[in-house]
């Protein structure tokens, strides 16, 4: 229902906001519920609060203009904060705490106890309300998006610990459910005549890092209070931007915090709300930096922006401590569960294959492209047992059969699938078979029946097809020992990965030297063996049997 509408009839007829909603509903047809007793309870309760609050803002304004809050208007001008700016963020001073603020509101017609229940005071031991929470402090009034004061941040001024003070949990404020520079999210959709990254919502650390930023412009800063990004949080972020930016300080608490972001969203994630990263050099934050290098420099820092998949992989690789083959392993580990965390199916599936390109292209990469044209268009196919000789047919056709058959023996044999992950992971695949290789990467290891788990994941047909099609004998597939001829099978997988990419395949032949010459155990050498082998006979232009 349109708010000018509520407005209106608010303001025509005198009625309170439930009352004109009513009576909109009313016509509309629409039975609106009645408040339960508690609910008319709890919502008095709220709006008394929020009036208190306001005189609580009141009275912290009037201290800021006094001489005792000299020290609070240098320390702010010291900071390049402009008179402008203070009274549009409403920075007060809280006074010294001596009970002023408590006078002041009994004078409004508060009692103690609703003071307290406001977050202003402190709670003493045996419970009872104590004396002022805040004093000596440079106020941050935090609203809601409405623009309501909720509550407080103070800065000491002097000595004196914790350097920053938040309001307690009350029933106007949920930390975890507020972001301080939420109310001026909104004027970033009115401001049309400037360079669109000057309204990107952007996440910082701090006050000071929101109030820097938006006086230079850049309106939709906003800052968690004290704890690290929420769920909660990141849903009001994506109610005001599909992609939001994530700015970090560059040191290793920076780090850390980008991380923890990128996690908490990652269960909530889908294809039409994603983060966005920048990090900042070494030194600064958000405030200095623009203080020290301007708004066209913070421009750039945004236009530099990394992407959530990006970003998650470099601070996985960031955090290896040598490039181990535990090391790489781990970080393999890693990757698959970052993208197991994403709720949405699709999307996960994305993930991991963009995050396991990155790791082959990184720790793997190719060396060269193959020449297709230097092989020979006939293809003698996989038998087991025997050789079938096919006509020469398309190369497009050719490449799809080898690869069918990658995947049909895979199938029969998934005991191998460990051994050439590798590869199986760069191949190009079609939907279809990228569909099966996607389920057989992520088959259990101890999963006795293939079969059963095809049907959970609704691929058996297919890959019933992708089996017949490959044109695959085997010796008597129901004596078929998956212990003792796996080699064999293992042994023609290369053979025909050799023909889809041979320069691959070379470079698959490098890595397991390298590997073999580090551990010369006797798993390297069958495998370094079985990649020598098929290399050879792809290059005779035969595959042996």
């Amino acid at each position: 229902m349109h708010g000018d509408v509520i407005s209106f009839v608010m303001q025509s007829e005198g009625r309170s906001f439930n009352e004109a909603v009513s009576e909109l509903a009313s016509l509309a047809g629409i039975e609106v519920p009645e408040q339960t007793p508690q609910q008319k309870q709890r919502q008095e309760q709220q709006h008394n609060l929020y009036e208190l609050m306001t005189a609580a803002h009141e009275y912290y304004l009037s201290e800021f203009q006094t001489p005792k809050a000299r020290v609070a208007r240098e320390y702010l001008l010291n900071r390049g904060i402009t008179q402008q700016t203070i009274r549009e963020f409403g920075l007060c001073w809280s006074g010294d705490g001596r009970g002023g603020l408590v006078e002041y509101l009994k004078t409004k017609g508060y009692e103690l106890k609703h003071i307290g229940e406001a977050g202003l005071l402190r709670r003493q031991a045996d419970g009872q309300w104590g004396g002022e929470l805040f004093f000596n402090r440079v106020m941050y009034p935090i609203c809601d998006k409405r623009g309501r004061v909720i509550a407080f941040g103070g800065r000491i001024i002097g000595d004196g610990q914790p350097k920053y003070l938040n309001s307690p949990e009350t029933p106007l404020f949920s930390k975890r459910r507020v972001l301080f520079g939420l109310n001026h999210l909104s004027s970033v959709f009115s401001r049309k005549d400037i360079d669109p990254l000057y309204n990107t919502v952007i996440v910082v650390e701090g006050y000071m890092d929101v109030i820097a930023l938006y006086q230079a412009g850049f309106h939709g800063a906003v800052a968690p209070l004290g704890t690290a990004l929420t769920q909660d949080q990141l849903g009001l972020l994506w109610r005001a931007s599909s992609q939001p930016v994530l700015c970090f300080d560059g040191d290793g608490a920076g780090r850390r915090a980008m991380l923890h972001a990128a996690e908490e969203a990652l269960p909530i994630l889908t294809s039409e709300q994603t983060l966005n990263f920048i990090s900042l050099p070494d030194g600064e934050d958000p405030d200095s930096f623009v203080q020290r290098y301007g708004s066209e420099a913070f421009i750039n820092i945004i236009r530099q922006r990394k992407n959530l998949s990006e970003t998650l992989y470099t601070l996985s690789v960031n955090a290896m401590t040598d490039q181990s083959p535990e090391q790489r392993a781990a970080l393999k580990a890693r990757l698959t569960f970052i993208a197991q965390q994403i709720t949405d199916q699709n999307l996960s599936k994305e993930y991991r294959k963009v995050l396991m390109d990155r790791f082959y292209e990184q720790f793997y990469p190719r060396n060269g492209k193959f020449d297709r044209k230097s092989l020979s268009n006939k293809q003698k196919s996989l038998v087991l047992n025997t050789q079938l000789v096919r006509p020469t047919i398309h190369k497009n056709q050719v490449d799809y059969e080898r690869m069918c058959i990658l995947i049909a023996l895979l199938l029969y044999c998934p005991i191998i699938i460990a051994s050439v992950e590798e590869a199986l992971c760069r191949l190009e695949l079609p939907e279809d078979l990228a569909q099966i290789r996607e389920a057989l990467l992520d088959l259990p290891y101890e999963h006795e029946d293939i079969s059963l788990y095809l049907k959970q994941k609704n691929i058996f047909e297919l890959a019933e097809k992708i089996k017949k099609s490959s044109n695959l004998t085997l010796l008597n597939h129901n004596n078929y020992d998956k212990n003792s001829d796996f080699q064999q099978v293992e042994k023609q997988w290369w053979h025909f990965y050799g023909w889809l990419n041979i320069q691959e395949l070379e470079d698959q032949v490098v890595q397991a030297q390298q590997a073999w010459i580090q551990s010369p155990d006797e798993k390297n050498q069958r495998t370094l063996i079985a990649r020598l082998n098929a290399l050879e006979a792809v290059k005779r232009g035969e595959i042996d049997t």
